[in-house]
């Protein structure tokens, strides 16, 4: 009987020190601190891409742009033609 009741008392206090430390929420500069660190660490993982790299993807992007712009112009020019038309036949 004594064991057992060891094992109660131990698996009490130590059930009651984990329930002291998760009501005790950590100050406001404490979460502020962790979340900058794993911030950092994130960022640490992150695969950072080469000046040549992003130079490439910048001109992909600007002539991607280009491109659909001209196509955006064709399709309305070509809309206003054909509105224009139809007002111009039954108007």
């Amino acid at each position: 009987m004594a064991e057992n009741e060891k094992m109660e008392q131990a698996a009490k206090s130590s059930s009651d020190k984990a329930s002291k430390k998760g009501s005790a929420k950590p100050s406001f500069f404490d979460r502020i601190g962790r979340w900058l660190r794993e911030m950092k660490s994130e960022l640490k993982k992150v695969a950072w891409p080469t000046g040549k790299q992003t130079m490439n993807n910048t001109m992909v992007v600007i002539f991607t742009v280009i491109v659909v712009g001209i196509f955006i112009w064709v399709f309305d020019w070509a809309a206003n033609g054909i509105i224009s038309a139809l007002i111009s036949l039954f108007g």
